[in-house]
């Protein structure tokens, strides 16, 4: 294709809509934290590095690619929470088992309902929202939970919704911090999850949801967060979340596990 004195090759086309694709997941994910300001500030540098070096002025040009040699290294060490959330979304989206026909063709199970019991936990957190029982409940889906479980303390119980409700409890001594379920069973109780750093979230989003959404963001699990001050429940999935009602809580987790 021409275009006046330019020639534009389809590769062209692609290199250009691939680096844009590129550009915003990296926004998406940075948006809303100190990292996004950061970005901006090395990208207008870099559009003064080109404008620079379009000029001619070659001991500034000089100076601006030492400059940017040393900053792509800084970004590395100051976006290394967002390189990692990054790197899990892609490995995520391209997770052969997380496929269910590469799962049938692999030979691997499909969950069936009965394998999360998910209705357990519905109840359970309509109840704990009705009681204003706070408390966060974190289903494990493929990720392996293990070293967040181990922050806490081992149960390895029989999934149920007394259960649940005893450990968030007021008068349990496990009462704070996550539980962690796998399948029917509660691995543990009283873990410690990884805090997000949002600052797009509502101010009505306290510890609870910021651990709920950090887990989310470090792993595929689901968190069900119930709040202490007003009864609501919020979901956090993906390194979203939201609040919800029981029945849109009910969508969204047979939508996540039984896809």
């Amino acid at each position: 294709m021409q275009i006046g004195f330019l020639e534009i090759k389809w590769t062209d086309i692609l290199d250009i809509t691939l680096v844009a694709f590129l550009l915003y997941y990296i926004y998406k994910l940075v948006r809303g934290s100190v990292a996004s300001r950061v970005f901006l500030g090395y990208l207008l540098i870099y559009l003064f590095y080109l404008i620079v070096k379009a000029i001619g002025l070659e001991l500034l040009t000089r100076i601006l690619e030492y400059f940017m040699g040393v900053g792509a290294i800084a970004l590395i060490v100051l976006f290394q929470q967002e390189i990692r959330r990054f790197l899990l979304l892609i490995g995520k989206s391209t997770s052969l088992t997380n496929n269910q026909f590469f799962a049938n063709l692999l030979g691997a199970e499909v969950a069936p309902e009965e394998k999360y019991h998910l209705k357990t936990i519905i109840d359970a957190a309509k109840t704990m929202s009705s009681e204003f029982t706070g408390g966060i409940i974190v289903l494990q889906k493929e990720d392996d939970l293990g070293k967040f479980a181990e922050s806490g303390d081992a149960l390895d119980a029989v999934l149920s919704k007394k259960l649940i409700l005893s450990l968030f409890s007021q008068y349990s001594l496990l009462n704070d911090g996550a539980i962690i379920i796998d399948s029917s069973r509660i691995k543990a109780a009283h873990c410690i999850l990884p805090i997000a750093n949002n600052d797009d979230l509502p101010s009505n989003y306290g510890f609870r949801h910021r651990a709920a959404l950090g887990i989310s963001e470090a792993t595929d699990a689901a968190a069900v967060c119930v709040s202490e001050e007003n009864g609501k429940i919020s979901l956090a999935i993906d390194g979203k979340i939201e609040t919800v009602s029981i029945t849109e809580l009910e969508r969204d987790l047979k939508a996540y596990f039984l896809k």
